[in-house]
């Protein structure tokens, strides 16, 4: 389980929304054997004036947040964080415009179709 949050402008961002996902979810599915169908992103926008950040960045400044079970390897972490940099910069944006954070949670911490997380059964491998 991945749930992904995408900060920047609407002016950078929703022009490029769909490529923007499907960029993203080919690295959870490369880096940690997501199955396709397990895509959860929500693209938060913002007006210039209100998404604040260091001036050495450009306005296609971005955030991406991943929240996840726990489990996966440092490696497996590693190894989305550069698919990420590497694939979205084929949309335009520069890997330093764009900040990653990993949120890893244990199963129990979540509540997915009316079970606790880790009383779910996937059909995946958490531990990759």
């Amino acid at each position: 389980m991945a749930q992904v949050k995408i900060f920047g402008t609407s002016e950078a961002l929703k022009p490029i929304q769909a490529s923007f996902s499907d960029v993203l979810h080919s690295c959870l599915v490369d880096a940690l054997q997501l199955p396709p169908e397990k895509r959860f992103h929500r693209f938060f926008f913002f007006e210039p004036e209100d998404f604040l950040f260091p001036s050495d960045r450009s306005g296609k400044y971005t955030i991406i947040e991943i929240s996840m079970f726990e489990g996966r390897s440092t490696e497996a972490k590693k190894q989305l964080i550069r698919l990420i940099f590497e694939r979205i910069s084929a949309l335009g944006i520069p890997p330093r415009d764009i900040e990653i954070t990993v949120f890893e949670t244990p199963k129990h911490n979540w509540g997915i179709r009316g079970l606790p997380g880790d009383e779910l059964s996937l059909n995946y491998k958490v531990e990759v």
